[in-house]
C-alpha cells in the first residue's frame, strides 16, 4: 500500500508539500524519508522521469515532471503500475492548482494544503484489491490504461546512495546496452561451442570406435 508522499521542486529540492502521516508512520519510514531527501539531491534535469529504488520492505518510486518530483514510498509489494498512476493523478491535479507557482515560491511546504487531495487519492490506491474491485473510480479505465512499467528504471537504494549509481537516462541506457551486449557474447560463445560439436563430434566418434577395436583386438 502507498505509505507517504513528498513533493519537492527538482532544481533545489525545496519542499513543497506531503501527505500528513501518523505517529506510527513517522517512526517506521524515518529512515526511508531520509533516503528519499538523499535521492532528491541526486536528481538532475538529465534524469529517468520514472524510478524506482528498492530499500528493504518498501521501495520509493518517483516521477519527474516540469521541474517537480513526485515521491512516494510503498510496500515492496505494492504493484508499480498502482504506484505510477497514483503519482500521476497527483502530478496532473499539482499541475493544474500550482504549476505556475512552482518557480516563484521560496519558503518550504508553500502547497500544504495539496494534502487534502493526496490523502483522499491515497485512500482509492491504499488496498489494490479495493482498488480493482471499485466502480466508477478512475481506476477502472486506469486499469486499462496503464503504462508499461518494464521500461521504468529499477534500482537498489545501496546502489544508488553507497555506490554512487547514477539516475541519469544515458546511465540507464548504457547499463541496458552492457547487459545486452553481455547477452549477445554467451550467445554468439554457444553457437560457437554448438558448431565445434557438430563439425568434430562423427570424427570423435569415428576414433572412439577404432580405439574401441584396437583393444578387443589386440587384449
Amino acid at each position: 500500500m502507498v505509505r507517504s508522499t513528498l513533493i519537492v521542486r527538482a532544481s533545489d529540492a525545496l519542499p513543497l508539500a506531503a501527505s500528513v502521516d501518523d505517529e506510527q508512520t513517522e517512526q517506521t519510514l524515518q529512515e526511508h524519508k531520509q533516503q528519499a531527501k538523499l535521492i532528491f539531491r541526486r536528481i538532475t534535469p538529465h534524469s529517468e522521469p520514472k524510478c524506482s529504488i528498492e530499500s528493504g520492505r518498501y521501495t520509493l518510486h518517483y516521477l519527474l515532471a516540469d521541474n517537480v518530483v513526485f515521491l512516494t514510498i510503498a510496500d515492496q509489494s505494492y504493484p508499480r503500475k498502482f504506484a505510477f498512476s497514483y503519482l500521476e493523478e497527483l502530478e496532473k491535479e499539482f499541475s493544474l492548482s500550482y504549476g505556475p507557482k512552482v518557480e516563484s515560491v521560496r519558503k518550504p511546504y508553500a502547497f500544504v494544503g495539496f494534502d487534502t487531495f493526496m490523502s483522499k487519492t491515497a485512500r482509492l490506491y491504499r488496498d489494490t484489491r479495493a482498488a480493482s474491485a471499485s466502480r466508477g473510480s478512475n481506476l477502472d479505465k486506469l486499469n486499462d490504461e496503464l503504462q508499461d512499467v518494464t521500461r521504468i528504471m529499477t534500482k537498489n537504494i545501496e546502489e544508488l546512495l553507497q555506490r554512487g549509481d547514477s539516475l541519469d537516462r544515458m546511465s540507464h541506457l548504457s547499463t541496458s546496452l552492457r547487459t545486452e551486449s553481455e547477452k549477445y557474447r554467451r550467445a554468439a560463445r554457444d553457437v560457437n561451442v554448438q558448431a565445434m560439436i557438430r563439425q568434430y563430434a562423427p570424427v570423435g566418434a569415428v576414433a572412439l570406435i577404432l580405439i574401441v577395436l584396437l583393444w578387443w583386438r589386440f587384449s
